[in-house]
């Protein structure tokens, strides 16, 4: 338990100190009959290797479970910060060996398109989880989950919520922690999403169960000031591919 403790003190001091990184995440809504490995060739062979080149690493590339209709793939992008991110953009599109790799992609005729839409949602990090966080490599199953509210002043203060009390119970209770954004851009606002990451379904359903009953969750949660501070909650779970980086 000391030793415990003493962790949680050195990632909560470490965190006053971390630069809080900057995520994109999109969502990609791949048509019936579309020409989804098109899409898998550019991300694998182009588009993640320039992002490497330009410094971003651990990008994590995944698909929704349940084969859903229509598919959607996932891609989170981790940036040092929001200048990063403009500087990232812009060394890809003067990246010779990017603007080749992505030619068949652009080629891609109207009739064979690869995706309806895609849409993109950016980040701020929490300051108690201020970097993200890679998983173990026996990861398979991802939970990613928004929580939407009310007002601009409920997010602030279930992100309170998090950073001040949370962090602690899911680290007791088993669950992992991948990122945790504010959202400043993007549809479903005002929210936050994060990114959870299991072996399997059975031990997330038995973490969950761990978290539901945690003598500081029941505590935490009956606390006036975090209060009605999530409208509804948006949960989708992934599982990462072949060529993900996380």
């Amino acid at each position: 338990m000391k030793k415990y403790l003493l962790l949680l003190f050195i990632i909560s001091s470490l965190s006053l100190f971390a630069q809080k990184e900057f995520y994109e995440l999109r969502a990609y809504t791949i048509p019936f009959n579309g020409s989804e490995q098109a899409l898998h060739t550019y991300f694998k062979d182009a588009f993640l290797p320039a992002l490497n080149r330009a410094g971003v690493q651990h990008i994590g590339v995944f698909e929704a479970l349940g084969a859903p209709t229509p598919k959607q793939l996932y891609l989170l992008i981790p940036y040092q910060d929001i200048t990063t991110y403009s500087e990232v953009v812009n060394a890809l599109a003067v990246d010779p060996l990017y603007l080749e790799k992505r030619k068949a992609y652009d080629a891609v005729p109207h009739d064979k398109r690869i995706y309806s839409r895609f849409s993109t949602s950016f980040y701020t990090a929490f300051e108690g989880l201020p970097q993200l966080i890679k998983p173990d490599a026996g990861a398979q199953l991802f939970e990613l989950r928004t929580y939407e509210g009310y007002s601009e002043d409920a997010v602030r203060r279930k992100v309170k919520m998090f950073n001040k009390e949370e962090f602690s119970i899911f680290e007791d209770t088993g669950l992992h922690a991948v990122f945790f954004g504010e959202q400043i851009a993007g549809p479903l606002m005002p929210a936050l999403t994060y990114l959870l990451a299991f072996s399997s379904m059975e031990e997330r359903n038995e973490n969950w169960d761990k978290f539901s009953v945690h003598p500081e969750w029941k505590r935490v949660s009956g606390l006036v000031e975090y209060a009605h501070s999530v409208s509804d909650i948006k949960r989708t779970f992934l599982k990462p591919l072949p060529y993900s980086q996380l």
